[in-house]
């Protein structure tokens, strides 16, 4: 499975942003995809994922009520919206693809994206 992040930026404190996961190759063998992300100095943590096949979805508590991750089956794309950015959410965003039964545990994403900076100024 190859993956393709795309659509971080420079914006301000409470503004919105999108973020793309194009997904392709064996896409069929997706069990989840999620979002990470990892800020300077820090270990990369997970934020969201959605179920490749039912789309039923999971959110870190940092994020829910502001972050909203979905797909569309026809593009094979998982887009994560992101609302009411504050500056603690500035980092590199990860998209990641798993075969397996696992939602946040990083180690057992095998198909990675190369990143999106999103920078958030207060």
């Amino acid at each position: 499975v190859q993956l393709q992040a795309s659509g971080g930026g420079l914006v301000q404190a409470g503004d919105s942003l999108r973020l793309s996961c194009a997904a392709s190759g064996r896409t069929f063998s997706i069990y989840n995809v999620g979002w990470f992300r990892q800020a300077p100095g820090k270990e990369r943590e997970f934020v969201t994922a959605i179920n490749w096949g039912t789309s039923s979805t999971y959110y870190a508590d940092s994020v829910k009520g502001r972050f909203t991750i979905s797909r569309d089956n026809a593009k094979n794309t998982v887009y994560l919206q992101m609302n009411s950015l504050q500056p603690e959410d500035t980092a590199v965003y990860y998209c990641a693809a798993t075969k397996f039964t696992v939602r946040a545990d990083r180690a057992l994403y095998d198909s990675w994206g190369q990143g999106t900076r999103v920078t958030v100024s207060s």
